[in-house]
């Protein structure tokens, strides 16, 4: 049987070339470190983690990352399994040993008998490998950039997010904030309006000049601002009105309530096809995490919001998913290539493992010739694959971590916690089936 050739050895390419040698698909993994360093690895180990050593909350019954724990451990995940065997005390964390967990991974990838480990940078895969996994994250090198920019196009890779903020639909009071497109063109439902008078916004812009923000990386310090993206912060510091005549501008736009233009406007906009999360238009910004909770909870509507993702700007090499991949992570423009992990537009090691292990699973059924249907889109495998296969909006897609606001809503109602019982418990009945298929 003809091999999978997979591009990068971090998180989501171990975790691909694990599922396929588990289906007895034989691998070359290519890892280009230690020979060729990034600027954010220290070393040249397989599945070495650069940022933190936690892969977040460990509770699959209220919390969604947690649901996707126990969802790839199910589906065989090897990135769980030493994960759980070199867990370091956290609470209710899943955090691990860095260098255990990263040597226990190689090791065990190395030892297999159908995995051909690689030493060497892949500027662009040859003509004749007719399934490749590209599962080379936020860092990949220029030369395999410019490959997949030539066959993705070039407004489909990125390589600085300007990320803004996303809220949890429910959690905006409607009946401060309202629905209005700009002088009434296109859906009135387009966007969410949250109004600012004179004092709000002067507030507003006292604090947010007030607060801190978090530096770049070394390897980022080189990467400039678009000035189509700046951070909120930034434009504030050139004059006081910049925002309201920038993200905030209230031109085009009458609050129903007063029959009046606000001084200034906030505006959401639909972040996914469900219409459970939507994004604050045009603020992407540097500062802290907890300044930005208690930033854009001044806002009027937004007192209550609860995020799915907070607003940051970082140099990260993504392609735009809904536009550039199929529902199985393969190229539409050039089938033979797979995308896996962060590179896809996820974020976070257990999503990038997440979509390694959809990689793997999706590209060995092909070599055995074999069909395999999606995770149903309930489950946590199978909203994120959704999400950056289709699910967000093309337009406006950033990387994202996996959130409740991902999966379809409930057929009953229920809030808060009651609500996320019920999508977990849903979701790992939904999955039981697809297991099936996949074993």
């Amino acid at each position: 049987m003809r091999e999978i050739h997979i591009i990068g050895g971090g998180l989501a390419g171990s975790e691909a070339a694990w599922q396929a040698v588990q289906r007895g698909v034989p691998v070359v993994l290519h890892e280009m470190r230690p020979d060729k360093g990034t600027g954010a690895h220290s070393g040249g180990g397989l599945a070495e983690l650069v940022c933190s050593n936690s892969f977040r909350s460990d509770d699959p019954e209220y919390n969604a990352v947690g649901l996707l724990h126990e969802e790839m451990r199910r589906a065989g995940s090897l990135i769980m399994r030493v994960a759980s065997a070199h867990r370091v005390p956290a609470g209710g964390a899943l955090a691990v040993d860095r260098d255990g967990f990263s040597a226990e991974v190689e090791r065990t990838l190395a030892e297999h008998p159908l995995i051909t480990l690689r030493r060497e940078e892949i500027a662009a895969p040859p003509a004749d490998w007719d399934s490749v996994i590209v599962a080379t994250g936020p860092l990949t090198s220029e030369p395999l950039a410019a490959t997949l920019r030539e066959a993705t196009g070039e407004d489909s890779l990125a390589f600085f997010d300007a990320i803004a903020p996303i809220v949890h639909h429910e959690s905006i009071d409607m009946t401060v904030a309202w629905m209005q497109s700009r002088y009434d063109k296109g859906d009135s439902s387009d966007y969410v309006n949250c109004p600012l008078d004179k004092d709000q916004y002067e507030a507003f812009i006292d604090a947010l000049l007030a607060s801190g923000t978090v530096a770049f990386h070394e390897f980022e310090k080189d990467t400039p601002y678009f000035e189509g993206c700046l951070p909120i912060e930034v434009m504030a510091s050139r004059g006081r009105e910049t925002l309201a005549f920038g993200p905030m501008k209230p031109v085009g736009l009458r609050d129903p309530r007063t029959g009046r233009r606000p001084h200034a406007v906030v505006q959401l906009r639909r972040d996914n096809a469900l219409g459970t999360l939507w994004n604050i238009v045009g603020f992407q910004t540097k500062t802290r995490h907890g300044d930005q909770v208690r930033l854009f909870r001044m806002i009027p509507g937004l007192e209550h919001a609860e995020f799915a993702r907070l607003g940051g700007i970082h140099r990260n090499t993504f392609v735009n998913g809904p536009r550039v991949l199929d529902a199985k992570l393969r190229l539409k423009a050039r089938p033979a290539l797979r995308l896996a992990g962060q590179i896809t537009g996820c974020e976070g090691y257990v999503e990038s493992a997440a979509i390694g292990l959809l990689a793997g699973v999706f590209a060995s059924a092909e070599r055995r010739e074999r069909t395999v249907e999606l995770p149903a889109p309930t489950t946590a495998l199978g909203a994120l694959l959704a999400h950056v296969t289709g699910g967000a909006e093309a337009e406006t897609y950033q990387p994202m971590n996996i959130n409740f606001g991902l999966f379809p809503p409930l057929a009953e109602r229920a809030k808060g916690r009651d609500r996320k019982r019920l999508q977990s418990e849903r979701a790992l009945r939904d999955l039981a089936p697809w297991i099936e298929t996949i074993s």
